[in-house]
């Protein structure tokens, strides 16, 4: 199973932060999943922490470090997942989460989120 991990939930799990939830926990790590962070997830937090936000303390650069150092793969933004941003209903408009909800879709991958509102798109959205 290939999971693709939203922002926060990664952020979350590379730090074993109390919000991942028991759920999240065991998709992570069962055995024969592979995890996913993107690329759009790096730029997220780069920017975020660029502009000096107290709830992005990670550089994208450290973020990176932590995510091989768990051993997630990282999945690089193909211009495939850009045009299918397009065709995404507008339930979200955080265009970080549009784009990993295209990505998810494309691939096709699972992709865990914390945010009811993007667990809207598809049922191959699991919210934790």
């Amino acid at each position: 199973m290939n999971l693709l991990l939203d922002t926060h939930v990664a952020l979350w799990a590379i730090a074993d932060d109390a919000r991942l939830s028991d759920k999240a926990r065991d998709l992570i790590l069962a055995p024969r999943t592979s995890v996913w962070v993107s690329t759009c997830s790096l730029w997220e937090i780069s920017i975020k922490h660029g502009l000096g936000r107290g709830d992005m303390p990670l550089s994208g650069q450290a973020a990176l470090a932590y995510f091989r150092q768990a051993g997630y793969s990282v999945l690089p933004v193909e211009p495939e997942h850009a045009v299918a941003v397009e065709n995404l209903p507008p339930h979200h408009q955080d265009p970080f989460d549009r784009l990993l909800v295209a990505q998810a879709l494309v691939e096709p991958m699972i992709l865990v989120t914390h945010d009811a509102t993007v667990a809207l798109y598809s049922d191959t959205i699991v919210l934790i």
